[in-house]
C-alpha cells in the first residue's frame, strides 16, 4: 500500500471585523500537508455511510492519527468534506465526499 498522494487538510479562519467600513474580511485558509492512501470507496462501504450508492466518493487512510482539528480536505484542485473517519491503532481512515 502506497501513501503517496498528497492531501490538505483545510482549516478555515472567518476573517476579522473592521469596524471602520462595517465589513469583514477575507476568510484565511491554513493547509496542512500529508501524505495518503487514496482509492474510490467501495460498494459496501458506501451502502454501510449512505445507505446508497453514490459517485465522488473516496477513501483516505493515513499511516498515523491527524489530531489536528480541519474543516475540509483537498487533494488536487477539488475539495472533499468528511462523511465519516476511523481511528485504528495506529492508522486513520475518512471516507470522503466531494463538495460542489
Amino acid at each position: 500500500m502506497r501513501y503517496d498522494i498528497p492531501v490538505f487538510f483545510q482549516s478555515i479562519k472567518a476573517g476579522a471585523y473592521n469596524p471602520e467600513t462595517g465589513n469583514y474580511g477575507p476568510d484565511e485558509v491554513v493547509e496542512d500537508k500529508k501524505y495518503a492512501n487514496v482509492t474510490d470507496a467501495g460498494v459496501e462501504t458506501l451502502k454501510i455511510v449512505y445507505g446508497e450508492i453514490r459517485q465522488g466518493v473516496l477513501a483516505i487512510q493515513l499511516q498515523n492519527h491527524y489530531e489536528k482539528p480541519f474543516d475540509r480536505v483537498r487533494i488536487g484542485r477539488k475539495m472533499y468534506h468528511v462523511d465519516y473517519s476511523r481511528r485504528f491503532r495506529t492508522k486513520g481512515v475518512y471516507v470522503v465526499s466531494e463538495v460542489q
